[in-house]
């Protein structure tokens, strides 16, 4: 028999706050997070992009010494978010046995990887941090998350770019449907902001290059939109059987209906421009929660302000929805947090979550001259979502080719 499957808790750390209500807050009046970075190596090594959207509070004011010492800034941010998610949710008494963490990252510990290569190079083997694999491990965020609240009924970590931290939700989704595990804390996070992550994606030509004016640079389905804004930070869902949840007295956000994975197998960095993986993904997990595509009336789209990009998934949108498409309400918020990569689906389908919760869809910021190649209904401000039963979708798209979308209902 299918079980209900609820959220129960949310938590973030992101370019908009340091915390997942924070973050709602600024996303609601139309904030961006992208600023200028101050760090001489972004003079001294003659970056091309000289600004990203970085976490609004610095780890340092939140965690002890000791954790920011052992952990990589992305498990950092895990911790931060995965606290909070857990606290929001009540701190459920639960079976370490039946507490399992899914969580995700598109690149890991690049921050130490890249430190620890300086150290060896320039003070030799035996200056080398004999914490460096622990903390560049892919799975050291989940792993921070699941030693911090005693998860024992595993800890998985999904790496498949920037489709991870949804596709973390939907293994979420099906671990607790196949009953190895009561509570869930799924999610993802990245801490990318540095100098080599952001001179490779400057040399694909994947970065905005708006040096002049941060704010307005994530432009998603602007025609003067030239490409995304790096981001950091990490968001968490605690995620739950509604009987669980029920028997405790939480309070429910939502429901989570399940969702899809699917690949283009088509090119490592761009997207099938026809989209056809990508809608095959939306329509499943829309089928597979045993809805009508016409129940679907808003999305958080991947969006990530590319020129192919944008286009690329409104093709596939249109594939799956035909003409409904046009009465359904689409937020771009990666406008406001830029690209979190391997976290930006987590702090998306929060804020999807949030939507639905408060019957409130977020706004899309910087969008002055809507791409003709683009007629969505892109919501520009605050709009609300009406009464009854609404379904959400949120989607992710890697590269790789990696799709996978969320599907969400009010609760």
């Amino acid at each position: 028999m299918t079980k209900k499957i609820v959220i129960t808790g949310i938590g973030a750390t992101s370019p908009l706050g340091g915390t997942a209500r924070d973050s709602w807050t600024a996303l609601l009046a139309g904030e961006s997070g992208a600023r200028p970075l101050e760090q001489e190596w972004v003079s001294e090594l003659e970056l091309p992009v000289t600004f990203a959207a970085t976490a609004k509070v610095p780890t340092a004011g939140v965690l002890e010494r000791h954790e920011q010492k052992r952990l990589d800034p992305s498990s950092q941010f895990a911790l931060i978010a995965g606290r909070e998610a857990w606290a929001d949710a009540g701190a459920p008494e639960v079976a370490p046995d039946r507490l399992a963490v899914d969580w995700s990252t598109g690149i890991g510990g690049v921050w130490t990887l890249l430190d620890a290569w300086d150290t060896l190079r320039e003070r030799g083997p035996r200056r080398v941090l004999p914490m460096t694999v622990p903390m560049l491990m892919p799975n050291g965020p989940g792993a921070a998350i699941g030693m911090d609240l005693h998860a024992r009924a595993g800890i998985r970590t999904v790496v498949s770019a920037c489709a991870s931290s949804t596709e973390a939700l939907v293994n979420a989704y099906d671990h607790l449907q196949q009953g190895l595990a009561d509570v869930v804390i799924a999610g993802g996070s990245e801490a990318a902001i540095h100098p080599l992550p952001i001179a490779a994606f400057a040399s694909m030509q994947a970065l905005s290059r708006r040096n002049d004016d941060p704010a307005i640079a994530s432009r998603p389905y602007d025609i003067a939109r030239d490409g995304f804004v790096l981001g950091e930070g990490a968001a968490a869902l605690v995620v739950e059987t509604e009987e669980h949840a029920k028997a405790r007295g939480a309070r429910i956000y939502a429901e989570l209906l399940g969702g899809a994975v699917t690949s283009d197998a088509y090119h490592i960095t761009a997207p099938d421009p026809e989209g056809s993986a990508a809608a095959r993904a939306m329509k499943s997990a829309i089928e597979g929660a045993g809805a009508a595509l016409s129940d679907v009336r808003h999305i958080n789209a991947h969006a990530t302000s590319t020129p192919v990009g944008d286009i690329a998934e409104y093709n596939a949108l249109r594939r799956v929805f035909g003409d409904l498409l046009d009465d359904i309400a689409v937020s771009a918020t990666k406008a406001s947090t830029g690209h979190l990569l391997g976290g930006a689906g987590a702090i998306e389908a929060l804020f999807t979550v949030l939507a639905l919760h408060e019957r409130t869809v977020p706004p899309t910021i910087n969008l002055t001259e809507q791409d003709p190649e683009i007629p969505l209904d892109v919501v520009t401000s605050p709009r609300a979502l009406g009464d009854g039963e609404v379904i959400a979708i949120s989607n992710s798209f890697g590269f790789g080719g990696h799709n996978a979308v969320a599907a969400f209902r009010t609760a």
